[in-house]
């Protein structure tokens, strides 16, 4: 009898609906066609190919540049009875010529294969060979936006990979990213020879993450209260640009008392393979990391994600936040920001070796970044609208949204902060001509004579802090750039003349004080201590609820694998919630296929029972 994508949802998956165009995709594919499938993280991209590469006679081949995490999607495919293995540098001779022996018998599903690896002419020639015997179900081409050489991902070898349509055109393709504007889906599709196949695109829209944007003042001391107001006991990644400011961060959060490690890609490799797996199989750790960690991070339950580093672009950024709450439970991506971040950014694009027309789309691409920080629309319309999609607004779970902010005529201001820049020579930073405009007879003003100029006290009325808000917002909207010359000193750009002249107005965000945030931070920490924050509405001091992780937590160390891969948080969740009595209704809980249901249905029922008996 042959098997519907409907039976193989529920029976492997143990999944009882398809969601959004994941049952258009996978018929398509099973059917033979090629797709494009364009769909946020956390949106199941991976049962688009899995099912019907088990749909299909033969194996189906799955490009990936994930080499650190194909062992646990592998290990994943296993627990659900799906024959699968992977190939790339991590493993020994002797365990791939085993792999490929069992691929050349037709007892593989599912083959996970790195695109060096792939693009071998004797595994090409081997793949020739099985497609003549058992057969090749499908090539899924993962994270393809690695394609796009303008991207924040670019993989050379990637671009390679037309050579799957040129020697094996009968075999459906399916390429699959979370990540793409519109160009570089023009390139995906050019560059992987995919102008034939039909292109699957789902919302982007992450409706389960708060997004949040706050000034920085003392970063470190932000991200701590950020950490104990909200994820007390949660598993997150905090980023940051440099190596040396993740051991620094890391070393510091574990001085405060947080399971926090690093990883860049300076530290060794033994390092860095430790750091990762304790981070995916592990409750409660943070991994404080460069963009070297994550693409295609498959941890479920990552409760946050925070920024303490402007990253390069909304692409960059909508990935990186993106990690976070792949269950569709609540998740945080909170980012702190600030004029230095904008200077520093704008500096290395400058300063780097890109040719001009690359510098020119990175400040396109950092630009869009600058107007989603200081927009006081819905974020998740401002992420959308990058992305070429509406939103209707008002989303409910970002900051702009739950606590609006004020605007302010900031045109004299404007004039002020402008015409300072320019009598003090284009040259000082925004902390100096702060001190300027409010009066401030430091060491400095006095030796560069700044108290004899007309701007000397003119902005009392506005506070120091105030200023750098208005100087940050300045640099955002272009008025201002930092000279790489000067030190990142601030001068004019043409767009500020208009200004100067009083032609036109300036509207500015009006950021909230600093004591009004510490009693916003004050208020939310006493809502938490009042009621759990934790997306189970109360579930963490369940009897059950710990009884159920700590089995999860059992399994999952008897066979070298992580939590999740046993079940997902929200799997548990619904146990918790639904207490079933039976196998029958066991297996009625979404992510309970008939594998896990036979593997582990009785230890978790005997879990509800001797829980409901205590």
């Amino acid at each position: 009898m042959t098997s519907t994508p409907q039976q193989i949802l529920r029976d492997v998956f143990g999944y009882a609906a398809f969601r959004g165009e994941q049952q258009a995709i996978v018929e398509h594919v099973a059917a033979g066609g090629d797709a494009l499938v364009l769909m946020p993280t956390g949106g199941g991209k991976s049962l688009c190919y899995q099912i019907p590469a088990l749909l299909r006679p033969g194996a189906g081949i799955v490009v990936s540049p994930l080499i650190a995490l194909m062992q646990d999607q592998v290990d994943a495919l296993i627990q659900i009875g799906v024959r699968a293995a992977f190939l790339n540098s991590s493993i020994s001779a002797d365990a791939a010529r085993e792999v490929q022996g069992r691929l050349l018998r037709g007892e593989l599903d599912l083959l996970y294969v790195a695109p060096e690896r792939l693009l071998m002419p004797g595994f090409l020639s081997l793949l020739e060979q099985i497609q003549e015997t058992s057969g090749l179900a499908l090539f899924a081409i993962d994270e393809a936006h690695c394609v796009s050489q303008w991207g924040h991902d670019f993989r050379p070898e990637y671009r390679a990979l037309t050579v799957l349509h040129e020697r094996f055109p009968a075999v459906p393709r399916i390429a699959l990213t979370a990540t793409a504007d519109t160009p570089t889906r023009g390139e995906i599709v050019e560059r992987l020879a995919l102008e034939q196949a039909r292109q699957f695109v789902s919302s982007f829209d992450r409706a389960n993450i708060r997004y949040r944007v706050t000034q920085k003042s003392n970063a470190r001391n932000q991200l701590q209260d950020f950490l104990e107001t909200e994820h007390a006991n949660d598993s997150g990644i905090v980023y940051c640009l440099s190596r040396k400011k993740v051991e620094e961060t890391a070393a510091w959060l574990k001085e405060r008392g947080w399971d926090a490690l690093p990883y860049h890609a300076g530290l060794d490799t033994v390092t860095r393979s430790k750091n990762q797996s304790r981070f995916l199989r592990e409750e409660g750790v943070v991994m404080v990391a460069t963009v070297a960690f994550g693409m295609g991070i498959d941890k479920p339950n990552v409760r946050f994600v925070a920024h303490l580093d402007l990253p390069k672009s909304m692409e960059g950024y909508y990935q990186e936040t993106g990690r976070a709450g792949r269950d569709g439970l609540p998740a945080n991506a909170w980012l702190a920001y600030g004029l230095g971040d904008v200077v520093s950014m704008r500096q290395m694009i400058a300063g780097g070796d890109a040719p001009e027309e690359r510098k020119r789309l990175e400040r396109q691409k950092l630009d869009a970044l600058l107007g989603y920080c200081e927009s006081t629309a819905c974020r998740h319309q401002t992420v959308l609208r990058y992305f070429c999609e509406e939103h209707p607004g008002n989303c409910g779970a970002c900051d702009n949204c739950l606590e609006p902010v004020d605007t302010w005529d900031a045109t004299e201001a404007a004039r002020m902060a402008l015409s300072c820049v320019y009598r003090t020579g284009q040259r000082f930073g925004a902390g100096h001509l702060a001190d300027v405009l409010t009066g401030k007879l430091t060491e400095r003003v006095e030796k560069f004579n700044h108290d004899t100029l007309s701007t000397f006290g003119i902005g009392k009325e506005i506070s120091p802090a105030q200023w750098s808000g208005v100087y940050r917002q300045l640099v955002a909207g272009g008025l201002l750039e930092a000279d790489i010359e000067a030190y990142g000193g601030l001068k004019l750009t043409p767009a500020a003349r208009p200004v100067l002249r009083g032609e036109q107005e300036v509207w500015l965000r009006r950021d909230a004080d600093p004591a009004k945030r510490k009693a916003q931070r004050a208020e939310r920490k006493a809502q938490r201590n009042a009621k759990s924050r934790e997306p189970f509405a109360g579930a963490s001091e369940d009897r059950l609820w710990l009884a159920l992780k700590a089995k999860r937590t059992e399994l999952a160390r008897e066979q070298g694998v992580p939590p999740y891969v046993i079940f997902h948080d929200s799997t548990l969740l619904e146990i918790l919630n639904q207490r079933p009595a039976s196998l029958d209704e066991l297996g009625r809980i979404s992510g309970v296929g008939q594998n896990k249901l036979t593997r582990y249905g009785d230890e978790f029922l005997r879990v509800i029972e001797d829980a409901a008996n205590q």
